[in-house]
């Protein structure tokens, strides 16, 4: 029997905290200016997020997701007790690339010094806030198979510098942060029936794309940047765009379902499981999850309150908070469900 496991875990977060307290006075440059820009405020954020703080990178132009990516991955890798030339495949899930193309994943082969014609398979994949079990399904599968053997699975995002720093784009800007985390999958030594990579299993629903977007720019539209974007009655489709009731209630549901799905299939009950490890969207999402899926709530690792919504970084970098505060330990079995913009969504059961 075959069976992929996680070897080594790491994250990366910025140095700069930014509480609620300072969101109404960030301009567009996230610079705090005397005057309110924003009609907001630390109990407005607070209690319909759960959000207390956040973390952005600096903003002199010098910061890509690569570069987020870079710290996290290099984490992974040395936790895993390998170096960079070891890895044969990278993942990388995001949906703030550093330019249009190629993909982040080949800036991060390279920053992590193994580019050349001899390199390593590089995916990027577009699946948001399920980025991360997306892409550890496929490196589950890769390792099985016999394709690759050691898998860099990464989610980074840096958000900070395209939100909308104004009244119109509180609801979505408040809250994003800045992170990555990252993964490195490998063939278990000693695998038995419930151990490594027990259980992926991922889904999509089209229909809710223009629920929850990003445009940026329109391809069928000639040029395809078809607006001012210094002017804030033209820049509107610069910024995400969210109907927060429709996501909260199919992220609810789907969760729920995937959750439930998972024990299903597998067959373990709570008893057999750890940590249950959600997508950090919304902790009042999270708190429904948990009451309509029975899920023992001593049982639940949230860092929502600490970095906002790190999309496809917010799994990996939960759990290894958490390993890092000395509660997760190595072996532990984490069931994760997450649900993204698509919509996508999805379920994982790994060991740690």
């Amino acid at each position: 029997m075959t069976r992929a496991k996680i070897l080594g875990l790491g994250s990366y977060v910025p140095d700069r905290v930014v509480k609620n307290e300072e969101i109404p006075y960030l301009d567009h440059h996230h610079v705090r200016q005397k005057e309110k820009q924003t009609e907001t405020s630390d109990e407005w954020i607070r209690s319909r997020t759960g959000i207390e703080e956040r973390r952005y990178v600096p903003n002199d132009g010098k910061w890509r997701t690569s570069d987020l990516a870079l710290r996290a991955a290099e984490a992974a890798i040395a936790d895993a007790g390998l170096e960079p030339k070891d890895i044969d495949c990278i993942i990388l899930g995001t949906l703030s690339p550093d330019i249009h193309f190629p993909g982040t994943a080949v800036f991060l082969q390279s920053k992590l010094g193994i580019d050349g014609e001899e390199g390593c398979a590089c995916y990027d994949i577009r699946q948001q806030c399920s980025g991360f079990i997306y892409g550890l399904e496929m490196a589950d599968a890769f390792v099985k198979a016999g394709k690759f053997e050691r898998v860099l699975v990464v989610g980074s995002e840096l958000h900070s510098h395209s939100l909308d720093y104004s009244t119109r784009g509180r609801d979505v800007m408040v809250l994003f942060g800045d992170g990555a985390g990252a993964v490195v999958v490998g063939k278990d030594p000693s695998p038995t029936e419930k151990s490594g990579i027990l259980y992926t299993h991922t889904q999509a629903d089209g229909s809710g794309a223009w629920h929850l977007y990003l445009k940026c720019f329109d391809i069928g539209k000639i040029p395809m940047v078809y607006y001012d974007g210094n002017d804030p009655e033209q820049n509107r489709d610069m910024y995400p765009t969210m109907d927060g009731k429709r996501v909260y209630l199919h992220a609810v549901r789907n969760m729920v379902a995937a959750t439930k799905r998972a024990l299903e299939k597998t067959g373990l009950t709570w008893d057999d499981i750890d940590w249950f490890v959600p997508h950090q969207a919304n902790l009042r999402i999270n708190e429904a999850v948990t009451q309509y899926a029975q899920i023992p709530p001593e049982k639940v690792l949230n860092s929502i309150m600490w970095y906002g919504n790190t999309t496809a970084a917010t799994v990996p970098l939960t759990i290894d908070h958490w390993r890092k505060a000395g509660k997760v330990k190595k072996g532990d079995r984490v069931l994760s469900t997450v649900f993204g913009s698509g919509f996508t969504w999805g379920a994982g059961i790994f060991e740690v």
